[in-house]
């Protein structure tokens, strides 16, 4: 039976939800790391679902977050051509309204759609990235500033995400789901999880899908 999760408008993460950008962002990271002397797995493991200042921050002295935080965006931004798809994204995306679309991302704003447009999936109108927000995800104020230029209250929104980091700020505000996208995402505290974005369809007042790889307890409705 398919979960219909109700809402006035869907805020997606990008990377990992929309797109598939790891490869590219390995390569880029690992180059950033050799040249900074750093090990590219231990910096690896601070990227996900974080902006790459607050990355930064976590390895190199404050007096060096701007200019090595510039680098990684140059070395990001070179890579992004080889992004592809994430099954199923561009059609859901080109789907929904741009009144009732949004896309939040811990990347800078010239990185994601670039990423986007390598892809083939539509760029909404509504983008909050790195760059229009003081504090980024796990901060809950990346899906707070979506909904408000969505004018719609964050408890109307669906969030897709596939990261701890973007959850955690998905909850924190206050949205009224949470859609896991693939299996890093399950056992994370979503209402559902999907493998990809192929069964998801937006119905004019939410999100149908079918099958997930979980579901919550309790879920908020089923048809």
């Amino acid at each position: 039976m398919p979960l219909v999760l109700p809402c006035a408008a869907v805020l997606f993460d990008n990377d990992g939800v929309l797109v598939d950008s790891k490869a590219a962002g390995n390569i880029a990271w690992t180059r950033w790391s050799h040249a900074r002397g750093l090990d590219p797995a231990a910096v690896l493991t601070g990227v996900h679902g974080r902006r790459s200042r607050e990355t930064v921050a976590l390895f190199l002295a404050a007096d060096l977050v701007d200019e090595a935080t510039a680098e990684i965006d140059l070395l990001e931004l070179g890579q992004s051509g080889t992004t592809i798809a994430v099954p199923g994204a561009a059609v859901l995306m080109g789907a929904i309204p741009d009144v009732a679309r949004a896309l939040v991302t811990s990347a800078s704003r010239d990185l994601a759609v670039t990423r986007l447009r390598a892809a083939g999936v539509p760029v909404p109108a509504t983008v909050v990235a790195a760059e229009h927000v003081s504090a980024g995800k796990p901060d809950p104020e990346p899906y707070l500033l979506a909904a408000q230029r969505l004018g719609v209250d964050p408890s109307a929104c669906v969030v897709l995400e596939d990261s701890d980091n973007g959850i955690l700020s998905a909850r924190a505000a206050g949205v009224g789901a949470v859609l896991g996208v693939s299996a890093s995402a399950v056992g994370l505290g979503c209402d559902a999880v999907v493998r990809d974005l192929s069964g998801v369809r937006w119905t004019g007042a939410g999100l149908e899908l079918e099958p997930e790889l979980e579901r919550s307890p309790e879920p908020v409705r089923t048809t």
